[in-house]
């Protein structure tokens, strides 16, 4: 009976470790991590404070992903920052290592050329992360080869006025539009007020080129 007993408050010991929300067990994947990606339309540069994101167990992990976005700013105003690429690209990704599927991913950046602060909220329908789990034959330019290849990139592109567009997309496959989402400005402004208001410049091309041009608010 008393090894009964012990026995039973090992396995009620290792079921509650189990499920620490502190110490939550790897994610069942058919890959090892997912990606989120972050990018911005030519000039119009940003800074990501900070992504953060609640996964489908409903665990919440911030700042997992920040930094200078993917953004082309070439010289001599010959760069067209309107409307979003028919191609996009991931942008620049980092892993989401021990992170199960995104329920909801936030996203705070500064606005560089306007200057402003956003807070945004994309919300993951059901749909996109069963697609995250379907695999798919796919020729890839990469491996020379037909291959099993998954939509498991998450690409974020942030623009001026609050607005983000959101894809799905895999190393060999085509891109999956997730939507659009507008955000909210953030009211404490950058750095959360510890700057006292103060942005970064964008660099000398990006410069050059608002110079010249009005922000295309219109076109994202």
């Amino acid at each position: 009976m008393i090894k009964r007993f012990l026995l039973l408050a090992m396995l009620l010991i290792l079921i509650a470790c189990h499920r620490d929300p502190l110490n939550p067990s790897p994610p069942d994947l058919p890959y090892s991590t997912w990606d989120i990606g972050l990018a911005a339309p030519n000039y119009m540069e940003a800074w990501i404070e900070s992504v953060d994101v609640v996964d489908r167990r409903g665990l919440a992990y911030v700042r997992v992903n920040g930094g200078v976005p993917s953004v082309t700013s070439p010289p001599n105003n010959a760069g067209d920052p309107r409307g979003w690429p028919e191609e996009p690209g991931s942008g620049k990704t980092k892993p989401m290592t021990n992170i199960d599927l995104p329920e909801i991913i936030f996203v705070r950046w500064q606005s560089l050329v306007e200057p402003q602060t956003y807070d945004v909220r994309i919300d993951i329908p059901q749909l996109v992360r069963d697609e995250m789990l379907t695999p798919h034959r796919a020729w890839c330019h990469w491996d020379g080869a037909y291959i099993t290849d998954y939509r498991n990139v998450i690409s974020v592109w942030v623009a001026p006025g609050g607005v983000a567009r959101v894809w799905l997309m895999g190393p060999c496959l085509d891109a999956m539009d997730i939507g659009r989402f507008v955000g909210e400005i953030h009211e404490e402004g950058p750095n959360g007020g510890r700057t006292g208001g103060q942005y970064d410049p964008p660099s000398p091309n990006a410069q050059a080129w608002l110079d010249e041009h009005e922000i295309p608010y219109d076109s994202w």
